[in-house]
């Protein structure tokens, strides 16, 4: 079997740099529960000015950001409105519904963006139903293909959430993907709403963890269930020295991701028996349809998996190809000769 080389399966893949991994060998750290952690602090300072928010709260992962915002913003049986590709749904192992008590509520967005009259309409008073409560976006829609939701879809939804006395949430792990490739600053994207994540262990190549912002009053009860789901730790500035760093030289370079998905999915779409629309890549996500006769997604994975490159299946014909730093254009130029070289077998 060949050995695998270029691994496109996801942005999680990542490993850390060498410089990366000696800031945190060099982090000073301590108790961060106590707050007194230099690191820790200084992050949660820093993505609080990033996001334009007064505090934030460092937590082991982005599902966690979701699942204590959504404890923070709805008491038990109320409702969340989120596109159907979201995360929460199907991916986060039924948590919201565990811990928060909530109910998801899908709407039919296009390519993961819904409109704000989708909200106005999903949205129920009627004391026999949940009472909504709450309108998560997720930036960049994932399994919608990397898609970027555009500021004034956003300030739409956002108006027409607030007239109709609803809390607002932005599932931001991939954000910074949508900050370098629209120019929009983050801040101004997280604006609308009442908390917001970004998540450090996807294209910004930290190993673990997230940090969730908000108002101090949001952020004091995010603590609450910080500890309640077992998200507190001790010296967690090693971590933090990681995602700091990251801040510092892992942003900018996310445009390198953009272009070589862009390269990745004009590669493919030029081969036979792929379905492809290149203009549909936006950041790092590159989906394709396999629709060569005989062959699915599971098989063509199987058989790139033994050609040395790794992607993911998403289903019975979509698959799924992620770039990130540990992702070169030389490699891309690889990963598009196997795929040509594998479906050319019968």
């Amino acid at each position: 079997m060949t050995a695998l080389t270029i691994d496109l399966y996801s942005d999680t893949r990542t490993k850390p740099t060498a410089g990366m991994r000696r800031a945190m060998a060099e982090a000073e750290v301590d108790d961060e529960q106590a707050f007194l952690d230099p690191e820790v602090n200084a992050l949660c300072a820093e993505v609080a000015e990033l996001l334009g928010k007064e505090a934030a709260v460092f937590l082991p992962s982005g599902t966690m950001c979701n699942q204590i915002a959504f404890c923070v913003h709805c008491a038990r049986g109320e409702e969340v409105l989120l596109d159907r590709t979201a995360h929460p749904i199907h991916a986060e192992a039924g948590g919201p519904a565990a811990w928060a008590g909530v109910v998801l509520t899908p709407l039919d967005g296009e390519r993961g963006i819904f409109t704000a009259a989708q909200v106005a309409e999903r949205v129920r008073t009627n004391r026999h139903a949940p009472r909504t409560r709450l309108v998560s976006i997720e930036q960049t829609a994932n399994l919608a293909g990397g898609t970027i939701w555009p500021l004034a879809r956003i300030e739409e939804v956002a108006t027409t959430a607030r007239s109709h006395g609803l809390a607002l949430h932005l599932d931001g792990a991939r954000l910074l993907n949508a900050v370098v490739a629209t120019g929009v600053p983050a801040a101004r994207f997280c604006a609308p709403f009442d908390s917001c994540w970004i998540d450090f262990s996807k294209g910004l190549g930290a190993p673990v963890g997230a940090v969730l912002a908000g108002s101090r009053a949001f952020i004091e009860e995010a603590w609450r269930y910080k500890q309640m789901l077992g998200g507190a730790m001790r010296q967690a500035g090693i971590l933090a020295a990681a995602c700091r760093y990251a801040l510092r030289h892992h942003i900018e370079r996310l445009a390198e991701d953009h272009e070589n998905a862009q390269r990745l999915a004009r590669g493919l779409a030029e081969i036979p028996g792929i379905r492809l629309d290149p203009p549909e890549v936006e950041t790092n996500m590159v989906f394709f349809t396999v629709e060569k006769p005989g062959w699915d997604a599971q098989r063509l994975v199987a058989e790139l998996a033994r050609a040395g490159v790794r992607m993911g299946a998403m289903g019975r014909q979509r698959v799924r190809a992620v770039t990130h730093l540990d992702i070169t254009a030389p490699q891309i130029e690889r990963a598009v000769d196997a795929v040509r070289r594998v479906l050319a077998q019968q």
